[in-house]
C-alpha cells in the first residue's frame, strides 16, 4: 500500500447571507451533518485539521487537512462532505504538506 499523502481544502459559503443573517432550517441540518462528517473522519485517523474563519464577510473560508492515499480518495473525501454535496459550499482541493506542527504528522 502507498504511503498516504495529505491534502487541504477551503470550503466557503455558496450564500454568504447564510453567515450574515443566520442559516435556513435546511442549511442548519446540512451544517450538522458536515460537523457529524468531520468528526467521524476525525475517529478513524483521517482528518488533522479543520477549523474556519471567525469573519463574515466574502473573504470568510473553512479548511480541512486530512489525508489520502491517493489524489482520486482525496476527491472522493472532498465530494462525500455533505456541505459540498448538498451545495451548501463550495470547494477546493489542493495537495499539501505540513511543514511545521506542534504534533508529529506523517
Amino acid at each position: 500500500m502507498s504511503e498516504e499523502k495529505q491534502f487541504l481544502y477551503t470550503i466557503k459559503p455558496t450564500r454568504l447571507a447564510m453567515l450574515t443573517e443566520g442559516p435556513t432550517t435546511e442549511e442548519s441540518a446540512v451544517l450538522s451533518q458536515h460537523f457529524n462528517h468531520l468528526k467521524t473522519l476525525t475517529e478513524q485517523g483521517v482528518l488533522i485539521m479543520a477549523g474556519r474563519t471567525q469573519t463574515a464577510d466574502s473573504d470568510t473560508f473553512g479548511i480541512v487537512i486530512f489525508k489520502a492515499a491517493s489524489d482520486e480518495a482525496a476527491e472522493t473525501i472532498l465530494q462525500t462532505d455533505p456541505a459540498v454535496a448538498l451545495g451548501v459550499m463550495q470547494a477546493q482541493l489542493y495537495p499539501f504538506r505540513i511543514a511545521l506542527s506542534k504534533e508529529p504528522y506523517s
